[in-house]
């Protein structure tokens, strides 16, 4: 990250409360699933992986 990447952003309508907002967040999801590949926690099987559709998944 650098200045620039926070340009970008505001360029892009967000304030500095969305990007922290934003930031916390994403450093929560990526210290939770850190977490969760250190003990082994297997992912449920209910889930559907994103960017899959039941016609995408399907047509294979």
């Amino acid at each position: 990250m650098a200045p620039a990447d926070l340009d970008v952003l505001r360029a892009c309508g967000f304030d500095d409360r969305a990007i922290h907002d934003a930031v916390q967040v994403i450093a929560y999801f990526n210290y939770i699933t850190r977490v969760a590949e250190a003990l082994g926690v297997e992912p449920e099987d209910f889930i559907q992986p994103w960017g899959l559709d039941d016609s995408v998944e399907n047509a294979f």
